[in-house]
């Protein structure tokens, strides 16, 4: 009986090792999370709840005039323009640039769907739809957009890209005249950290 003491002792020390070695994980992210705070953001673009602004029916048409939801390209991530028909050079800039910013991601950009909201009737230039080949175009009244997309203090609608997860939820905001690199980079993180579209 005397000597299965040790034993006993020895034992429950490495039970108890064990169960240290095996909760640490969950106590340091506890700690890192409620005690330490992570300070900074580690993303670029501004992280939308979408139980604020849920997804609507926008009504939104094909260039044909026929009905066509936005929705109808859930299961990608969709990267999100909107713009008048007689889009500015501001606007044929940032289409351009939402396009190099798809074929950024390699091979992830096969996930990516590049949407542009027309706020209006104005006939498109050709040459840019040439330019843009691939994007989808969809018109939509201006009223329900501003209803829905989320803009900075003074700003506005046009101003934004935003991005549209595969499931259909608005959950991120680029601001105005926005880095190319440090988008690719949020975007290249959620396409690496979602096992969807």
């Amino acid at each position: 009986m005397e000597q299965n003491k040790p034993n006993q002792t020895s034992g429950r020390w490495k039970l108890l090792a064990v169960l240290a070695v095996c909760a640490s994980p969950l106590i340091f992210s506890y700690l890192t999370y409620y005690v330490i705070k992570p300070s900074g953001r580690t993303n670029y673009g501004t992280l939308i709840d979408p139980r604020a602004h849920p997804f609507p029916a926008l009504g939104t048409t094909g260039l044909d005039g026929k009905p066509l939801a936005l929705d109808a390209y859930k299961g990608k991530w969709i990267m999100l323009q909107v713009e008048p028909g007689d889009c500015p050079q501001a606007c044929k800039d940032q289409l351009v640039k939402v396009r190099q910013l798809r074929l950024m991601q390699g091979k992830g950009m096969e996930r990516i769907e590049r949407v542009w909201l027309i706020t209006d009737n104005a006939p498109l230039d050709i040459e840019l739809m040439k330019v843009i080949d691939g994007v989808r175009m969809l018109r939509v009244k201006p009223d329900a957009v501003k209803a829905w997309l989320p803009v900075e203090p003074g700003g506005d609608v046009t101003d934004h890209l935003y991005l549209i997860d595969p499931l259909g939820n608005l959950m991120m905001r680029f601001p105005k005249d926005a880095e190319p690199n440090k988008v690719t980079k949020d975007i290249g993180k959620l396409l690496k950290a979602s096992a969807i579209g």
